[in-house]
């Protein structure tokens, strides 16, 4: 690790640094270790480019330790305590012995005496083991070989065997009928809640949006003072963390979690116990080779005992022949600060599933300006009518071949799913017993309530949350499986569809190589992903109906044909489900390059969760780049008078494109390096190129700078990119007519979220009109409706309207925000467009964007403040 600089303060702790940080940063440590002290639930609000990151790490660590520290010495002086009480003599009064009870003085000491050496036992117990603990962390961390020299307990073989059981989700099955087929026999549901134990540490979960922005962070970790001491835990998906090819190539995330689960069985499941009992008939089922409790252990150790992220740790399970899905979970009740994705905290189901507890933890969670739709989008659920007649058919042919081996309970529970799925089926307009494909729907889309949509289908009168399928009985691991087993010989997607006409062969998995994804999956693929049972997505459907009636809507798309129809559940109000997570954690802290709007932010998220304003606590910071190293500015008019103000009205008319293409051309002649255009959605984009291209206008752009577009393909991002960099390289090497290279993006877009356009990357990005959502949208609409019904208008506007102007600014100030990335970075922004010059909507912008937009009525003052910039003496003098 590097040197590290500590900052001390007038009733502040240290906060290791490794280099001498910002002030700006000094102030989000301390603010944040404030906040996490009082518990609070905090709005942090950083620039890219400032170190959040870092300041994060510091700040929160260092509160963790100091934490760890107090709650030790509390309890040293508990024992202390403690042990005076029992050393001292035992003294009795006269007024106890007149006013005792029926017991004598002397069982009342005993049973006092007795209670005090139980928790002072208790208490020194506590402390051996974290000791013990801690110098077997120790001994991991300077390479000991204490992994292979070890000898485990078998308490901790119990202990890894129970964790990997309740990632099962399920109890095991009973023993009945035919031995061959008892894996898809239901068994009565138990809850394991009385099983799950309480984590004894605080810890810090970490969460982002994606696995890259997780390894930046860990990243950043490893830089910092406490890479040799924190304990750091990395969670991922089975899909992300997965070592076993014979899995990793099934391709799909549902398929690869069920053939997980069912290894896990195979491994645990008890052989028979009577004397000559015959051995099960069949081939012996597979287990997984990379989950044996002493590798797993093994790799825990290696987990705690180094920082690592997400491909350090697969490349760690390889190494020790472990699993690093389930060792990383094994490590979370001993870790300090866990690292991982929104879906694992923000949706209970899957924190459950993950072991994850919040009760008295700390949540930080980055990158949070869209923390509201990444709530609404992770508990909203769509399903088509392919799919239901998938789920339909499978249920059905489960239960007529098991209907003689099913307890009645369970059977109840099919017969009434296979009766909801009968009803969404025909609220499409459709029948559970044809193919879907050949079923034609009445085109149309309709919005309807929770309550309403429940009594179109029929179903209103069944308690969803007790006949789902999971909570009812644990039918969904045995389904799959059954679906998996008798593919190909009778169990078909839709009875009516015509059956292969060569069986396929019943393994387990598809023996190609590699992992298909997205385009590149093949015919083959494709039907094996199909033949997967969409039971998943019907048991998250059903629950999402649970909602209130006034917290989502179901949207009923019909297009054509049932098998594209399909039904959405929307959430409106995503605060009813983050309201859990704010109230179990000790603190939240809320994190992002630019929170702005944090008013409607707090009144959406917080207030209507239930927190308390005192609860709140608010940071905001400028940027560490000097006042003249960024030029932003307004630019109402183009270079031939013509107004800009791209509405719908007439942003598509030849005038308004071709002065958008003589803006781009100036700018272009005096920005070196490269420029990044964002237009408000990918269909104007292919417009307004197309015109150009016609016009001859792109033509002249190519002569000035080497054009690039934002392809369509998220894997084709990196390879853009590279090309975008050399090409800049290139002509700034060269000097020759090209200046650079000019990059076409889309707000939203691949390229407008965690990319760096850094230096001669980004010198000038070029914002075309304002990218207003499609206020047209019947989802948009509902939510509007609702947050004009149940929130409080301010300023004059309705928060439905505050929504749209939220959602534009925010998109705005990410795309711009992909410039300024260090201290010594410049650029310039142009918002082209007049409407960013009112005051409401300046008013949204980074305070730090904000203070320094220049507003232009004409196009010869901006391009003069423009043409500064390439001027090297005004560099020299503004910018580092």
């Amino acid at each position: 690790c590097f040197g590290c600089r500590s900052i001390v303060s007038s009733g502040i702790p240290e906060f290791p640094f490794p280099y001498q940080p910002y002030p700006i940063q000094e102030q989000f440590m301390k603010a944040l270790y404030g906040a996490l002290e009082d518990s609070k639930v905090g709005i942090f609000e950083s620039p890219t480019g400032t170190g959040k990151s870092l300041s994060l790490i510091c700040g929160a660590l260092t509160w963790l330790k100091d934490f760890e520290e107090r709650k030790r010495q509390e309890t040293a002086d508990l024992l202390q305590e403690g042990e005076a009480v029992l050393s001292a003599p035992t003294t009795s009064s006269s007024a106890s012995s007149q006013n005792s009870s029926a017991d004598p003085d002397w069982i009342t000491d005993f049973v006092q005496k007795k209670s005090e050496r139980e928790l002072v036992s208790k208490i020194k117990e506590d402390e051996i083991k974290r000791k013990k603990r801690e110098e077997r962390l120790e001994m991991i961390r300077h390479n000991a070989q204490l992994k292979y020299a070890f000898k485990r307990k078998v308490s901790d073989s119990d202990e890894t065997l129970k964790l990997l059981q309740l990632s099962k989700g399920g109890e095991e099955e009973e023993a009945l009928g035919d031995a061959e087929e008892e894996e898809l026999i239901v068994a009565e549901y138990e809850s394991d809640e009385d099983s799950k134990t309480k984590s004894k540490y605080v810890h810090i979960y970490y969460c982002s949006r994606t696995h890259s922005q997780l390894a930046q962070f860990v990243h950043e970790v490893q830089k910092s003072a406490f890479c040799q001491d924190v304990r750091v835990v990395t969670l991922g998906s089975r899909q992300n963390l997965c070592i076993n090819e014979d899995v990793r190539r099934l391709g799909s995330i549902q398929r690869i979690n069920d053939r997980c689960m069912e290894m896990q069985k195979n491994r645990h499941e008890k052989p028979p116990q009577e004397e000559g009992a015959k051995r099960k008939r069949g081939p012996a089922k597979a287990v997984c080779p990379f989950a044996g409790a002493t590798a797993l252990q093994t790799l825990r150790d290696e987990v705690l005992g180094a920082v690592s992220d997400i491909e350090q740790l697969v490349t760690l399970g390889r190494k020790t022949h472990a699993c690093p899905y389930y060792a990383t979970r094994l490590a979370v009740p001993s870790s300090q600060l866990v690292v991982l994705p929104y879906q694992m905290v923000l949706h209970a189901a899957t924190r459950r599933a993950s072991g994850i507890q919040l009760k008295g933890q700390i949540l930080i969670i980055d990158e949070a300006h869209n923390l509201s739709d990444t709530l609404s989008c992770i508990h909203s659920v769509e399903l088509t009518g392919a799919q239901f007649c998938r789920a339909f058919s499978q249920l059905r042919q489960y239960s007529e071949r098991y209907k003689s081996r099913l307890k009645a309970k369970n059977l109840m529970y099919i017969r009434q799913i296979l009766f909801v799925l009968e009803g969404l089926v025909q609220v499409l307009g459709g029948k559970v017993g044809q193919n879907p494909q050949s079923q034609t729907t009445q085109p149309g889309t309709q919005l309807l309530t929770i309550n309403d949509f429940l009594f179109k289908a029929q179903i209103d009168n069944i308690n969803l949350g007790c006949y789902c399928v999971v909570n009812g009985a644990p039918v969904l691991p045995q389904l799959c499986g059954f679906v998996e087993k008798y593919a190909g010989s009778g169990v078909t997607p839709h009875p009516q569809m015509p059956r292969p006409q060569t069986p396929r062969p019943q393994t387990p998995h598809p023996q190609t190589p590699g992992v298909p994804t997205g385009d590149q999956q093949g015919p083959a693929e494709a039907e094996h992903v199909l033949a997967a049972s969409p039971m998943m997505q019907v048991e998250g459907f059903l629950m999402a109906l649970t909602n209130s009636n006034k917290d989502g809507r179901v949207v009923v798309h019909r297009q054509g044909t049932l098998s594209e129809s399909s039904v959405k559940f929307l959430l409106l109000n995503p605060a009813v489900h983050f309201a859990q997570v704010l109230t179990e954690c000790r603190a939240v802290i809320i994190a992002g390059g630019t929170m702005q709007p944090v008013s409607d932010f707090k009144q959406e998220l917080l207030f209507s969760a239930g927190v308390a304003q005192e609860r709140i606590t608010e940071f905001s910071c400028g940027h560490v780049i000097p006042p003249g190293n960024i030029l932003p500015l307004v630019m109402s008019s183009g270079p031939s008078g013509q107004e800009l103000e791209f509405t719908f009205q007439n942003r598509d008319t030849p005038r308004m494109m071709d002065e958008t293409g003589r803006v781009l051309f100036n700018l272009c002649t005096v920005v070196p390096g490269g420029v990044v255009c964002f237009f408000p959605s990918y269909e104007y984009s292919r417009r307004t190129l197309a015109h150009w291209d016609s016009s001859g206008a792109l033509a002249r752009l190519a002569a000035k700078k080497k054009i690039f577009q934002e392809p369509k393909k998220a894997n084709q991002v990196e390879q853009v990119l590279g090309e975008f960099s050399r090409c800049i390289q290139r002509c700034a090497a060269d000097g020759g007519a090209l200046t650079g290279a000019l990059l076409f993006s889309v707000v939203g877009g691949k390229m407008s979220e965690g990319i760096n356009f850094s230096d001669d990357l980004g010198r000038c990005v070029v914002m075309v009109g304002m990218p207003y959502p499609n206020i047209k949208s019947p989802e948009l609409q509902e939510k509007m409706a609702y947050l004009d019904k149940h929130l409080p208008h301010a300023a004059g506007r309705s928060p439905g309207q505050a929504l749209i102007e939220n959602l534009c600014m925010r998109a705005v100030n990410q795309s711009i925000g992909r410039a300024i990335r260090h201290r010594g970075d410049y650029s310039s922004i142009v918002l082209c467009d007049r409407r960013y010059s009112r005051p409401a909507t300046v008013a949204k912008l980074p305070e730090w964007i904000r203070s320094r937009t220049q507003v232009h009525a004409s196009f010869g003052t901006a391009f003069a403040a423009l043409r500064k910039v390439k001027n090297k003496s005004y560099r020299r003098s503004h910018f580092c």
